[in-house]
């Protein structure tokens, strides 16, 4: 499957990291009778998913919320206790849910898997943002060869 917009997300579960530590966080617990934008990075601490795309949600994140979205998601095929890092290195408190795909199960099953071998990262996520109501996807925005363009806070703003 690759994920079209009129999709319904697939069941998954995650891990995210609260006050009491890591802990799974269900696709229902997340979409449900919600509207989430939700981005993917290739990996945590890397240059444009550090330097632009987490920053660009992070810095429009009230603005999102102010269009209608309920919540805003990061996912990357990274373990949670990496995801936790990134987010304290980036200043991310509770405006963006940090979610770890670390064997990556849900990237697979929407089909935005790549194979990052040739660069040492092995199975990774494409670079792509979402929103989603209640679960299925009403706008979705992948990158082609790289870029960054598509998938940014910015042009998401642009949608709603």
């Amino acid at each position: 499957m690759t994920l079209k917009v009129g999709d319904t997300l697939p069941a998954a579960t995650f891990m995210t990291s609260g006050a009491e530590g890591p802990r799974p966080i269900t696709s229902d617990e997340l979409f449900q009778g919600k509207t989430v934008a939700l981005f993917a990075v290739p990996g945590a601490f890397t240059p444009t998913c550090s330097a632009k795309h987490l920053p660009g949600f992070k810095d429009h994140a009230a603005d999102l919320k102010a269009k209608g979205v309920d919540v805003i998601a990061c996912v990357s095929v990274n373990d949670v206790f990496v995801m936790k890092a990134w987010a304290k290195d980036q200043g991310i408190a509770d405006e963006i849910v940090m979610l770890a795909d670390g064997n990556g199960d849900f990237t697979r099953a929407i089909g935005l898997d790549f194979d990052g071998s040739k660069f040492g990262m092995g199975p990774r996520s494409q670079r792509y943002s979402l929103i989603a109501k209640d679960g299925v996807v009403t706008t979705l925005n992948v990158e082609e060869g790289g870029e960054f363009r598509v998938s940014s806070a910015d042009y998401m703003l642009g949608q709603l």
